[in-house]
């Protein structure tokens, strides 16, 4: 039988029951549960599991858990499986990868284990990491001045849209050179670089609505230095996922970016900032093997 590893979160935002969620959790077979206490524990128990044979590794937390948990595995998997019990706030790759947010549905995929090969990112800036959703670099510390904590839950990465306007004469634009698949180069100035392999950030913003898990492409969404007026109007359009076709944004697909700006940007990598080196972000087509309904 299947050995798996749960590596639990219990300062996940749907977690607060820590000793119903075990024992929901012990329903699955030939499981064993690891707390994670502290920020790199979980990390370090998914790099454990591998080496200690466990055939899957299930995240039981939000986005940063799965964050962790995927860098703790990298490009390591090898025939083991990783599997999502989604207990956090935001839960936006659960979205994407369409597991259910509620924890029996969740435990019964797993129980199920039905699998769908997802494509991995691996960005090299002052270190390596690894994403499975999004990142998000650019401009934020003026902005998040005039931010309410309201405003950045909902917004997240994108906050910063819903202050510029109010910040918008302290704004400075990052001057950026995006080198992509070695095939075109774009300078420009720019607010803000996403790039995307899931479709949600903040709990449930769509920011890359056409993205593809499985594709072997990264989305890249543009911001470039824009009146206040149309950073409203595209803030407006990010709500209703219609941003793709705004004037006021740059939309490409690669399977390969280097991004190099002055200043240098710090990107956030699934709640992890790395950076402001320059950052290269390439695209691991179908690297992990997640449990996940049929698309």
């Amino acid at each position: 039988m299947d050995k798996t590893c749960i590596i639990l979160n219990p300062a996940a935002g749907n977690a607060r029951d820590l000793e119903d969620v075990v024992a929901r959790l012990s329903r699955v077979p030939n499981g064993e549960i690891r707390i994670s206490s502290k920020p790199g524990s979980a990390a370090r128990f998914a790099s454990a599991a591998l080496r200690k044979g466990f055939d899957l590794v299930v995240a039981a937390g939000g986005d940063g858990t799965l964050n962790e948990v995927v860098n703790g595995v990298g490009e390591n998997l090898g025939d083991a499986r990783l599997g999502l019990i989604p207990l956090g706030t935001g839960n936006d790759f659960a979205r994407t990868l369409g597991v259910p947010a509620d924890i029996e549905a969740a435990i019964d995929l797993i129980v199920i284990g039905e699998t769908r090969e997802v494509d991995l990112v691996r960005v090299t800036s002052d270190e390596v990491r690894y994403f499975v959703n999004v990142s998000a670099g650019g401009f934020s510390g003026l902005v998040n001045e005039k931010l309410t904590p309201e405003m950045k839950k909902t917004w997240g990465p994108l906050a910063y849209l819903r202050g510029a306007a109010a910040a918008l004469s302290d704004l400075r634009a990052y001057r950026t050179t995006l080198a992509l698949d070695n095939s075109e180069s774009l300078t420009l100035d720019l607010y803000n670089v996403v790039v995307a392999n899931g479709r949600y950030v903040a709990g449930g913003t769509l920011i890359a609505p056409e993205a593809s898990i499985d594709d072997g492409l990264l989305d890249i969404v543009l911001i470039p230095q824009r009146p206040a007026p149309e950073l409203a109007l595209l803030a407006a359009q990010v709500t209703l996922g219609t941003h793709l076709t705004s004037d006021a944004i740059v939309f490409r697909r690669a399977a390969q970016l280097t991004v190099n700006s002055k200043p240098g940007m710090w990107f956030n990598v699934d709640g992890e900032l790395v950076g402001n080196e320059p950052a290269r972000f390439e695209i691991l087509p179908r690297a992990l093997r997640f449990i996940a309904p049929t698309p």
